[in-house]
């Protein structure tokens, strides 16, 4: 299944994607949190919606897509999980997946618009593939990790780099501005994607690309990620795991090139869609 989110920002209602176009899911009475997700919610909506599907209405054309899922617990990012975008930033391989935390205020819609921060001279983008945690995971087995997954979506990762870099302490203060996590369109199920450890990840910035990888090229592939991070923390049904960036950001461009207002950045990856976001100042 696709499951979507759409409406004002603070009233999204539940619905699916399918070949037939999207539909309002509202009638099977919950939203996509997490309860829903522990409580085997994909394999209820699937059942309710072989039965009920056909009277589901449209989602009204041109109507405004949220993050799919409600606010989770955490936002759980992995720094440098690409060879390229590792040589490209002047830093070592890691030995362990390097990881810090993105506050879920930045959590937005995939099409929502991109506030640069008040202050901020060097925001970035990062096309990220993020995994969606479908049950309660603690010490997690690699081999078992792919069960604990309900599925799969596409985030940008925006990033201020003045205050993840220049301003000391941790990368959370860089990574947490709001409108910083578009999330979406939809979240994939496992069953939707074949191979998720061999995907292709884009990004263009006003129509030029400048991310174009795979993620093939994973230094730590998803089942790892995972199961490592299951060793420091709890994982409970919706976190979001994002799993690192290609090369092409503009921190690593010589020279560096940042986001400025009216900029349109577009990003998609296989299977899980496109997001458009247009960047605007703070007011």
């Amino acid at each position: 299944m696709k499951l979507i989110r759409f409406g004002l920002p603070g009233e999204e209602k539940p619905g699916v994607v399918t070949e037939a176009g999207m539909f309002d899911v509202s009638a099977f009475g919950e939203d996509y949190g997490e309860r829903f997700f522990e409580t085997d919610g994909i394999n209820r909506l699937q059942a309710w919606w072989n039965a009920n599907g056909a009277n589901c209405p449209r989602v009204a054309e041109g109507a405004r897509l949220g993050a799919p899922i409600q606010r989770p617990s955490k936002i759980i990012c992995i720094g440098l999980n690409y060879a390229d975008h590792a040589k490209e930033t002047n830093a070592p391989i890691p030995a362990e997946p390097i990881v810090f935390f993105k506050s879920t205020t930045a959590l937005v819609g995939p099409n929502d618009d991109l506030v640069i921060p008040r202050n901020s001279v060097k925001t970035d983008w990062e096309v990220e593939l993020a995994v969606i945690i479908g049950k309660k995971a603690s010490y997690v087995e690699e081999k078992d990790a792919l069960d604990y997954v309900a599925g799969y979506c596409l985030h940008n990762d925006y990033s201020e780099r003045a205050f993840q870099i220049e301003r000391g302490g941790q990368w959370v203060k860089g990574k947490s501005c709001d409108t910083f996590a578009p999330l979406g369109p939809w979240v994939a199920t496992k069953d939707e994607i074949a191979d998720v450890n061999n995907l292709r990840l884009w990004l263009t910035v006003n129509g030029k690309t400048m991310q174009d990888g795979n993620t093939s090229n994973f230094i730590f592939n998803v089942p790892f990620v995972v199961a490592y991070l299951s060793q420091f923390m709890t994982l409970l049904p919706g976190d979001v795991i994002s799993t690192g960036t290609p090369a092409g950001v503009g921190l690593g461009m010589n020279p560096q090139v940042y986001l400025k207002a009216g900029d349109v950045i577009e990003l998609g990856i296989d299977g899980l869609g496109t997001s458009k976001q247009k960047a605007v100042a703070y007011k």
